[in-house]
């Protein structure tokens, strides 16, 4: 880059997904990170992370530039806007507060400078950011890594960093952020992210295709596994095949014909087995909504399957198998709350 000054880069959430790519902005030299952190705050800040990554190898002790336990709020605080604020939290719309409202203090309100980068699952997460800041680019990013938190401040990332960036279409009539200004910050943006050597990122100029695809395995397996009970390789294993052919295969379908029919986008007739075989049988690998479940968190299934179950039906595609499961997770989600003490429930009658 003609410009040899370093990017601020703000990183809201410090997990899995969003240590690594805060280490890949680090440790290219473009970028300077400030991580924010919840649970894991304390422990990060006496001890740093430990990480044992598949890319970047064995990491004791290690921090980015800056960490925080809150979002900086430039105007309170007087900061300078960043140049980007890359969001890799869960995103669970239903549960407040939203992505927006997070990440609010550290946009500001007519700020105009700063990019903002999703790192999250699912489809349709770009309308409410644009919805406020409409003069905002907001960038896709769809990442296929294979990380876990293990303990608090600790990460094992056993599969590559591949992350696909590319520009959210336009915003509404307000939206004045030319569509080769959007390129342009995102190719910027994946040569700060890719200069240390360590990951595969890649400018995407399919934000949509990348999105419905990933859905095939996210509406679909990650729900499943998070219902039953069973990680991926379990799912394979019940019944020769039963449950692939009864209930896996049939939701991936309907994926597959509501993204040709809602956006257009043609994926190939091998995705629907590429996705059941993605992960090695015998790793038994837990995807993330079942995680959540395990550990009494919320999960987010809006996104991962109520817009792509919405978006289908509204276009008249027939949606049964992701019916159910949308409405089951939506119990789940309910018993969590419940346990969180969010809904009132009747006082059991006695006898």
């Amino acid at each position: 880059m003609a410009d040899t000054k370093k990017k601020s880069v703000l990183v809201i959430g410090g997990g899995s997904v969003g240590t690594i790519a805060a280490l890949n902005l680090e440790v290219g030299g473009l970028a300077e990170v400030t991580l924010v952190l919840r649970s894991n705050y304390e422990v990060v800040k006496e001890k740093g992370f430990t990480i044992e990554s598949i890319d970047h190898g064995a990491l004791e002790g290690w921090r980015p530039s800056h960490i925080r336990n809150t979002v900086p709020d430039i105007l309170k605080e007087s900061l300078p806007p960043y140049d980007y604020i890359v969001i890799a939290t869960k995103n669970i719309p239903d549960i407040p507060p939203t992505a927006v409202d997070l990440v609010a203090p550290a946009l500001g309100h007519a700020n105009t400078h700063t990019t903002l980068v999703l790192v999250q699952n699912g489809l349709n997460i770009e309308v409410p950011f644009l919805q406020r800041w409409p003069r905002v680019t907001v960038l896709s990013g769809v990442s296929l890594i294979g990380s876990a938190e293990t303990e608090k401040g600790k990460i094992v990332q056993d599969d590559r960093d591949r992350l696909l960036i590319g520009a959210f279409g336009r915003g509404g009539e307000e939206d004045d952020v030319g569509e080769g200004e959007k390129d342009k910050k995102a190719e910027t943006f994946v040569t700060i992210y890719s200069a240390g050597g360590k990951t595969d990122c890649v400018h995407s100029t399919n934000v949509l295709h990348d999105r419905w695809r990933k859905l095939v395995y996210n509406a679909c397996l990650n729900p499943i596994c998070a219902v039953t009970g069973l990680d991926t390789g379990r799912i394979r294993l019940v019944e020769q095949g039963e449950v692939l052919e009864g209930l896996v295969r049939p939701a991936m379908r309907e994926i597959v014909e509501a993204a040709g029919v809602v956006a257009d986008v043609k994926l190939d007739g091998g995705v629907v087995e590429f996705m059941i075989g993605v992960d090695p049988l015998e790793l038994f690998l837990k995807p993330s909504m079942l995680a959540d479940v395990e550990k009494g968190n919320f999960i987010e299934f809006e996104n991962l399957l109520g817009e792509p179950l919405r978006e289908g039906k509204k276009a008249g595609v027939p949606m049964p198998t992701l019916e159910v499961l949308y409405q089951i997770a939506r119990a789940v989600q309910w018993r969590t709350k419940e346990a969180r003490g969010l809904v009132a429930v009747p006082a059991k009658r006695t006898a």
